[in-house]
């Protein structure tokens, strides 16, 4: 069967999704044509071009009533016509000759975004020598004010990596995302959207199209698409799978959604396609589905079979083919060399392996198949694997996108790269555990990994064991510190804000997080507000976690989000500020001496903390 498997706008536009990559490889395996294709890319670089910006200019000049931001592009319009072109093709990589010139500030317009632009900033992330990322961080603000005016003029939420995301933010209700979807087409991206989606199944011919979601600001224009598929190619069938389906649609009950795509599919897509493509030829009968929902007769109906899955080292080698990987672009949005990473560079996305290994954390969604189910192939299959996806997309570089990276897995996969002698380079996320030791992080960089993310959460001994992290602030300093001098670049994850955190445990945090980048074992770190989750721990038994007031309705469309209360008296809005402005400024080597009042007012108490912490355990 002929399958087009595809990447709703906007996802991201640096590298491939790697859903489709997979899908497409097992469906091969199977028998089946399938093919694949990003929307979200090639439809971006329709828009950032100086044919579909020409007609919103003239259409600015026509408009009544514009926002100061939309006013100052427009009245720069042939600054930005002559160059919108030529910037994108940089930001390609295609000319890299016009960093020179970009990074002067003399060839583009700056508009409102620059206002945030610092100098001192820019020396401090790009020196004197670092032309290309500093024309890359230009180029992006340039890009950014574009959307903005994109976005008034089109009259719709629209942004680099998220088209409505605002619809599909803890949606109780379908009604919002209805409402929008009857106006769908009715303005000038989606109409670009459709104009690229039909030249391909014009081109493909498809009988099956599967949209990958991932993301809320994914869901609007996934089902926008579908719905221009039923109203124009009636034979065509189409389903929806992803992150945001298998957390947010599990227990969907509204219908509503079927009238736009006709099957959803849960967890891992592959047994699902497979199963969906049989029953649509008529080898098998609905019952044999799996992980699927459908409507019948205004009810939705979930064929079960949630056990079956295909075991991950069975899984051939994700397939780039018919992706366009020159189209991608590499943009450097803000100043966090974590960030950069995320957003710069044509990165190869794979998973080492399935689910985390330790799937125990209390505010994690350990109950969710790609969490719980953990496997992990052989070394050596992984590293075929990565020379396979070498040849086909001519990159070294490797984005191990897996809840963590397993420690064992890591130490084996790097002696497989050195023993083959594989140029590579790879990062990822892990868990700052007892395990990276300065022998094992040498042997990491010796193979080629330049970087890992991990979760500090809360820094704080009692939250620690609370949340079940099994890591200790000791064991996460002295593995942060081997990392960095092994010359692994090191990104915290930060939590605050957990039922029964105080607000001494919320001072003593910041205090450790102040001591690391001091010592210099932590290089970029980013604070989350705890969010509790219907699929975690904490979610599951809010009680467990001092909390008597919560909301555990299900809703008929989506359900993630489990509302609660906790009068703990403590203003988390001013603490969020201030926690994000004082690791700003360590990040930038700044503010080491400044009293934690002066991030967060009155917000915080001294820390407990001696000031010598962090430093007399890594002299251990």
């Amino acid at each position: 069967m002929k399958i087009l498997l595809l990447v709703p706008p906007f996802t991201g536009l640096n590298t491939p999704y790697p859903a489709t990559t997979v899908l497409k490889a097992y469906l091969d395996s199977r028998g089946h044509d399938a093919v694949q294709g990003d929307l979200g890319i090639e439809v971006a670089g329709k828009l950032f071009s100086k044919d579909f910006l020409s007609p919103l200019f003239r259409k600015a000049f026509e408009c009544e009533r514009l926002s100061f931001k939309a006013k100052s592009i427009a009245a720069r319009k042939e600054e930005y016509l002559s160059s919108v072109d030529a910037v994108w093709r940089f930001l390609q990589g295609k000319d890299a000759s016009l960093a020179v010139r970009i990074a002067s500030r003399n060839f583009l317009p700056e508009g409102p975004r620059f206002k945030r632009m610092k100098d001192e900033e820019l020396e401090w992330a790009f020196g004197t020598n670092g032309t290309t990322d500093l024309a890359k961080h230009i180029a992006t603000l340039y890009i950014e004010d574009l959307t903005d005016f994109i976005a008034e003029m089109c009259g719709t939420p629209f942004e680099l990596v998220r088209y409505g995301e605002q619809l599909a933010l803890s949606a109780p209700s379908f009604d919002r995302m209805e409402k929008s979807l009857a106006a769908a087409g009715s303005n000038e991206i989606d109409r670009l959207m459709f104009a690229v989606l039909d030249e391909k199944i014009i081109r493909e011919n498809p009988r099956m199209i599967g949209f990958t979601v991932p993301f809320p600001g994914t869901l609007y224009a996934a089902l926008a698409c579908c719905r221009h598929i039923r109203e124009n190619y009636p034979s065509v069938t189409t389903v929806l799978g992803g992150g945001y389906v298998n957390t947010e649609l599990r227990s969907l009950k509204d219908a509503r959604i079927f009238d736009y795509v006709h099957y959803l599919t849960l967890d891992d897509g592959e047994e699902p396609l497979q199963r969906l493509a049989a029953f649509i030829a008529g080898e098998c009968e609905k019952t044999d589905l799996v992980r699927t929902k459908y409507a019948e007769n205004g009810t939705v109906k979930d064929s079960g079979n949630y056990a079956c899955h295909v075991p991950f080292a069975d899984l051939p080698c994700p397939d780039f083919e018919g992706l366009p990987l020159e189209e991608y672009v590499s943009m450097i949005e803000i100043n966090n060399p974590m960030h950069k990473l995320w957003s710069d560079g044509k990165w190869n996305k794979m998973t080492a392996a399935h689910g985390c290994y330790w799937a125990k954390c209390a505010f994690c969604d350990t109950l969710l198949d790609y969490i719980r189910r953990y496997e992990a192939p052989k070394a050596a299959v992984l590293a075929d694997r990565m020379e396979r996806i070498m040849q086909q997309t001519g990159s070294s570089g490797f984005h191990f996108t897996d809840e963590a990276l397993p420690p064992a897995l890591l130490r084996a996969l790097s002696e497989e790269i050195l023993k083959r002698g594989m140029a590579v380079s790879f990062w990822g996320n892990i868990r700052f555990e007892k395990a990276y030791d300065e022998e094992l992080c040498e042997l990491l960089a010796r193979a080629g990994c330049i970087a890992v993310s991990g979760g500090l959460e809360v820094a704080s001994p009692r939250i620690l064991r609370l949340i079940r992290k099994g890591v200790t602030l000791e064991q996460a300093a002295k593995a942060a510190a081997a990392l960095t001098n092994a010359g692994i670049m090191v990104h915290a994850y930060l939590m605050y804000g957990f039922p029964s955190q105080t607000r001494q445990e919320c001072a003593d945090s910041l205090e450790v997080v102040r001591q690391m980048f001091e010592q210099g074992i932590v290089q970029s770190a980013f604070w989350h507000r705890y969010a509790m989750t219907v699929h975690s721990p904490s979610g599951q038994c809010p009680e467990d976690y001092g909390v008597t007031v919560y909301d555990r309705t299900v809703h008929d469309f989506a359900n993630n989000a489990v509302e609660y209360e906790y009068e703990d008296g403590i203003d988390w809005e001013t603490i969020g500020s201030g926690l994000a402005k004082a690791t700003h400024n360590y990040m930038h080597g700044l503010g080491y001496d400044i009293p934690l009042s002066n991030w967060c007012g009155k917000a915080l108490p001294r820390p407990k903390v001696k000031n010598d912490y962090i430093a007399k355990i890594i002299e251990e």
